[in-house]
């Protein structure tokens, strides 16, 4: 029988955490199994390690928040439109390592809803990619020439609130293995499709066996070169990499995995240890983190959460723009926000540890990189740089300076 945890006693009074500790304390210092023994005392350290168990007991009411986290009005006044936002959907991991009395926690404004969703600003759309006009084939999305995003389920084991296809997730309208035929035939008879990202949703929440089939298909297909995932699973649902998943992910090599990370608060032992499992399986792992107001937006935490990553393996690959999504200007930064980040991280740490910071240009124009101004100018034959101190410094460039006055129509230096 599976055991029951105090979510399903309505009338209990939700307990306090504010006896064990300060609200001024960081929420980690309640250990994962000081928080288990509080909120689910039913649950054996086997139940919490196992991700079945995780995902069948998800925080996604407000009853079930509320006896975990102390909800603000605004908090509170969301859910009166629960259903015409994005689901609420949190593992127990996760929700343990929110601060349940700061509403300004990064982690808690990731993850709680608040009535600002409701809020429609000028320039946002349901799909600010165009993605849903790149489609040959359901849950396809093709918009580069040579590589495929593979939607492959739209559901997730947590819902980050800012989430680019929150006009699909949560749904539960994935059609499974005849869908995704459909898809597979299609990059079969495209020859210039030679990589495919599986996204969605999360595509390890799905089962053991269904993965197996989808990379085997992809594998039998012969200009498919590589293949990637996309997931949060190992920050949200670090239980999920288990050994058997990553036997199966072994297999089909050349993999890699682009792990979606936004705080260096969801740095945990549990996470260090699946991203551990992963690399020494050969899997490349890259990061993907959205640039958000409040939550990541200073230089310091962006360093702190590069620098946390590439300790355990994974390489800081993009920090993306916030998308425009339907309620999201309260997530949105400048973009002189990201290009400050940028600056703050190229030259004063290592070049691994910078992630390319792009924004997904509206209406399906793909990733374009942002960088701050590097060229100052030319002076003669040389050319003019600025390196990350602001400093000027000259690059003989008597080619690129020949180059110049040819276009201009002058005869070359001699």
């Amino acid at each position: 029988m599976r055991p029951k945890t105090i979510f399903f006693d309505e009338n209990e009074e939700p307990p306090s955490r504010c006896t064990e500790k300060s609200a001024a304390h960081h929420p980690s210092l309640e250990t994962s199994t000081s928080f288990r023994n509080r909120y689910f005392p039913a649950a054996t350290e086997e139940n919490w390690n196992d991700w079945h168990w995780q995902l069948r007991h998800r925080i996604t009411s407000r009853r079930q928040l509320e006896k975990i986290i102390r909800l603000s009005e605004n908090e509170k006044n969301s859910f009166h439109f629960q259903n015409a936002t994005l689901p609420l959907a949190i593992t127990p991991y996760y929700a343990g390592l929110i601060d349940p009395d700061n509403p300004e926690h990064p982690l808690r404004r990731s993850m709680v809803p608040v009535t600002n969703e409701l809020l429609v600003s000028p320039g946002e759309s349901p799909d600010p990619l165009g993605e849903d006009c790149h489609s040959p084939a359901p849950g396809l999305i093709h918009r580069y020439p040579d590589r495929v995003l593979f939607l492959v389920t739209d559901y997730c084991s947590s819902y980050c609130r800012y989430c680019t296809r929150s006009r699909m997730v949560g749904r539960r309208t994935n059609g499974g293995k005849k869908q995704w035929q459909k898809a597979i035939d299609y990059i079969a008879a495209t020859p210039v499709i030679r990589d495919v990202l599986l996204s969605g949703g999360d595509p390890l929440t799905l089962p053991d066996e269904q993965i197996d089939w989808l990379l085997d298909r992809l594998r039998r297909i012969p200009h498919v070169e590589m293949i990637r995932i996309g997931t949060k699973a190992p920050i949200v649902l670090p239980q999920r990499i288990t050994t058997e998943l990553v036997e199966i992910l072994k297999k089909y090599h050349p993999l890699w995995m682009s792990i979606h990370c936004t705080h260096p608060d969801e740095l945990t032992a549990e996470v260090r240890e699946a991203c551990t499992r992963l690399a020494d399986a050969g899997i490349p792992l890259g990061s993907q983190t959205v640039l958000l107001a409040g939550i990541n937006d200073s230089v310091e935490t962006m360093r702190r959460l590069m620098h946390g990553l590439v300790k355990i393996r994974v390489k800081p690959y993009y920090l993306y723009q916030c998308d425009p999504i339907l309620g999201s200007s309260h997530f949105r930064t400048p973009v002189s926000k990201g290009l400050e980040i940028y600056a703050g991280l190229r030259g004063h740490t290592t070049g691994y540890a910078v992630p390319n910071y792009v924004i997904d240009a509206p209406g399906g124009g793909g990733k374009i990189p942002l960088i701050p101004e590097t060229v100052a100018g030319r002076e003669g034959n040389d050319l003019l740089i600025r390196n990350y101190e602001g400093k000027i410094y000259r690059y003989p460039d008597m080619i690129g300076a020949a180059d110049s006055l040819a276009r201009q129509g002058a005869p070359p230096c001699e």
